[in-house]
């Protein structure tokens, strides 16, 4: 008897000892020990890498069911002529709305008839031939079985955040992951959907005013908070769309949005899936509940989404490792003063006061990255609509980049159109008292970045 209780104290133990033991300690032994653990983690990376990618190219998440199927925006592409409505979605039509088109996904012969001139560029049907190659940037087209008809279309990560080195062509080329899409008027393309009836009943607004709000943001712009608290113009009057962030050079940063506490960059891939790319999946955030703050996610409970079938919650970690594993793409040679680069980075680090926040080498703060509106001197209403109506410190990448990357202005909503505006609305704010020439250091280390 006293031997059977303390086989049941020991088996007792090793129970609760297992199920304190965190579960990657639980693996075999085998996994755990010296290099066998180091391959074990070196493996689970590059499937991480290799699925995130996938998933951040291609993964519709079942949107095709929001898109094609309620909006029916898949109509309005193919065009009447091909089975749709109206005129059609042209290449050349798509390519003014910023969509981007990967030269590497054209098949060869129709790559052949592109450099003959022999295809139409003005003709929606050649449309048809590209999203058939899957060569538009994230977006995928669902065909009929026979190949002709154009059922659906649905949207991928890299719609907004993917754009192209126009290697062949403006808008043409190879794929960029992580760098923001700032050619691209989501709006307008959005206001060619037939049918908007999902918008109208979610705001409560008719599809006039729908259309008017879609039609507002402008290239490289998108509103993500529309669909919580409705508000879709500032005190203003200008459009409170949110110019397109870049993708790349997270790893380290906290808080992945423009704006306050909505989280990290798992957190806006669960949010964006779900509530703007209308995938299927689970989303929980009991903070939009609040009636005052977000009247429509409270109305239509969009912090508790749970659809029958989960098509994204399992893609989020290899989601997440991808878009952290994303490079800051370094300066070309030429885009900066070297000699001005290093007196600016004085300069950055004493006088101007930058790396308070913009800490190296990650240059946001390390830890809770937040401020009120009059701390950075500009207006609260973007900051307002987020939980901790503060403003994010954005962290510094890729400033000599204005073509592309920081196309449309500084700031969330692009209101510096230069570093230069960016540096002398601090220097006013922070009364820093630079030169003209302090001013110009500063901004040769700015692109150097």
């Amino acid at each position: 008897m006293q031997r059977r209780g303390r086989i049941s104290a020991l088996f007792f133990t090793l129970l609760i000892s297992t199920a304190l033991i965190p579960a990657v300690a639980q693996m075999s032994r085998k996994a755990t020990s010296g290099k066998d653990f180091d391959a074990t983690v070196a493996e689970q990376a590059k499937q991480y890498l290799e699925e995130g990618r996938e998933t951040f190219r291609f993964d519709t998440f079942g949107s095709e069911d929001f898109w094609g199927g309620k909006l029916k925006l898949h109509e309005a592409i193919a065009g009447e002529k091909t089975g749709g409505v109206g005129p059609g979605l042209s290449p050349q039509k798509a390519l003014e709305l910023g969509l981007k088109v990967d030269v590497n996904a054209i098949p060869k012969d129709v790559a052949e008839a592109l450099n003959k001139g022999e295809v139409d560029l003005k003709d929606p049907a050649s449309t048809l031939v590209l999203l058939k190659s899957n060569a538009v940037v994230g977006v995928t087209g669902f065909f009929s079985e026979d190949g002709k008809t154009l059922r659906s279309v649905g949207i991928q990560c890299s719609l907004c955040h993917s754009t192209v080195d126009d290697a062949y062509a403006p808008g043409i080329g190879h794929r960029l992951d992580g760098w923001p899409n700032r050619d691209l008027n989501i709006g307008a393309i959005v206001a060619l959907a037939p049918d908007l009836t999902v918008f109208t009943e979610m705001l409560q607004v008719t599809a006039e005013e729908v259309k008017k709000a879609l039609q507002a943001w402008g290239p490289g712009k998108f509103d993500a908070q529309l669909n919580l608290d409705g508000k879709a113009f500032r005190p203003d009057g200008k459009t409170a769309a949110t110019l397109n962030p870049p993708a790349f050079g997270l790893a380290g940063v906290n808080n992945h949005t423009w704006t306050g506490a909505w989280g990290t960059v798992s957190y806006w891939n669960a949010y964006v899936g779900n509530l703007e790319m209308h995938g299927k999946g689970v989303f929980y955030d009991p903070r939009l509940d609040d009636s005052e703050k977000y009247p429509v996610a409270a109305r239509t409970k969009q912090g508790h989404k749970q659809a029958e079938e989960d098509r994204i919650t399992a893609k989020l970690p290899s989601l997440h490792f991808y878009q952290l594993a994303l490079p800051t793409p370094q300066p070309p040679e030429g885009a900066f003063d070297g000699a001005s680069a290093e007196k600016g980075k004085a300069l950055f680090n004493d006088k101007a006061k930058c790396a308070t926040c913009h800490v190296p080498p990650i240059f946001t703060e390390p830890g809770w990255n937040l401020h009120k509106a009059e701390e950075i001197g500009i207006d609260d209403f973007q900051a307002m609509r987020s939980p901790d109506e503060r403003y994010r410190t954005a962290p510094l990448r890729a400033l000599w980049d204005v073509e592309k990357i920081h196309k449309g202005g500084f700031y969330h909503d692009g209101r510096f159109a230069s570093l230069r505006d960016v540096v002398e609305h601090y220097d006013r704010h922070l009364e820093l008292k630079l030169t003209d020439q302090e001013k110009g250091e500063l901004i040769e280390y700015l692109k150097s970045i």
